[in-house]
């Protein structure tokens, strides 16, 4: 009987560890190893969508610093830092917020206008076939026509007065809502209607309480490239009335600032735009979406 004793054969399907050591191939079953803190640091900051933002911001910031240097010329294209000073200098001294602040009063109430004259031509359209052939035509005429050329018309009817630029605010507002807004109404399946006829709901519940909501989605875009229409041609409109006037908002401190060529204050004034049209975008906007449309599961 023999004695020796011989090593157990290994199955042929288990993979033999490699050595442990530099250059040594990784094991095919073996766990990756942890993420750096740091690592997991950054890539949890990236996540953040605002995060992100800020950083692109601060990147165009560092470039726009960089080419006004490189041209060499304040009056021609001032730099970041000097555009940020004479923003600072206009908010501390309470200029720009006066100009902000009549510039936002006659924004709001042509927005309203135009968004109260979208929401009836719409009802119309919806209620009836006259009232659908009236807004189809209403919208293939004054749709493509530019608001600021409205303005002389608006001059000479309501002189120079808010009435003139409210006037030319409902009109950039309206069309683009109401071809929005019936839009996502029509989009809207007739299975919904049906389901409204079948609980009993009159015409009005049915608009009000399954179309609408339905259509929430095209109503929000329609509204918020009717606030973005509105606001450039705010500006426009009140760099002609500031001209002819003598006052105004936002647009009439740019025209100012640039006959006294102050060009730092141009684009203060430029800049301040800028930021007013992304916190309505992000605090108003941003936050409707967000408590309807993303909540009920409409939108990502």
């Amino acid at each position: 009987m023999s004695t020796s004793w011989e090593p157990p054969v290994r199955p042929e399907y288990e993979v033999p560890l490699a050595p442990v050591g530099a250059g040594a191939p990784a094991h095919p079953y073996a766990r990756a190893p942890a993420p750096a803190p740091a690592r997991s640091l950054v890539r949890a900051a990236l996540s953040q969508g605002w995060l992100r933002k800020a950083v692109l911001l601060a990147l165009l910031a560092g470039l726009w610093e960089l080419l006004a240097r490189w041209a060499g010329n304040d009056l021609l294209f001032p730099g970041f830092v000097q555009t940020a000073r004479a923003f600072v200098d206009g908010m501390a001294s309470g200029e720009l917020p006066r100009y902000v602040a009549v510039s936002l009063g006659v924004l709001v109430q042509g927005y309203l206008a135009g968004v109260a004259g979208a929401f009836l031509l719409t009802a119309l359209a919806v209620g009836s076939r006259i009232g659908r052939d009236l807004l189809e035509t209403l919208t293939a005429m004054f749709n493509p026509l530019p608001a600021i050329a409205l303005l002389p018309l608006a001059l000479l009817w309501f002189g120079l007065g808010k009435g003139s630029l409210v006037f030319v605010l409902m009109h950039s507002v309206l069309w683009p809502l109401a071809v929005n807004t019936y839009a996502g109404l029509r989009a809207v399946p007739e299975t919904l209607r049906m389901a409204g006829r079948n609980y009993g709901l009159g015409h009005l519940r049915i608009v009000t309480q399954v179309l609408a909501p339905a259509a929430l989605p095209a109503i929000l875009s329609g509204l918020k490239i009717g606030w973005a229409f509105a606001w450039r041609t705010l500006i426009a409109a009140e760099l002609v009335f500031g001209a002819s006037s003598g006052k105004g908002g936002l647009g009439w401190y740019i025209f100012q600032s640039r006959n006294e060529l102050y060009t730092d204050r141009v684009f203060a004034g430029l800049g301040t735009v800028i930021v007013i049209g992304l916190l309505f975008e992000h605090l108003v906007f941003r936050s409707i979406e967000n408590a309807t449309v993303k909540r009920w599961g409409m939108q990502r």
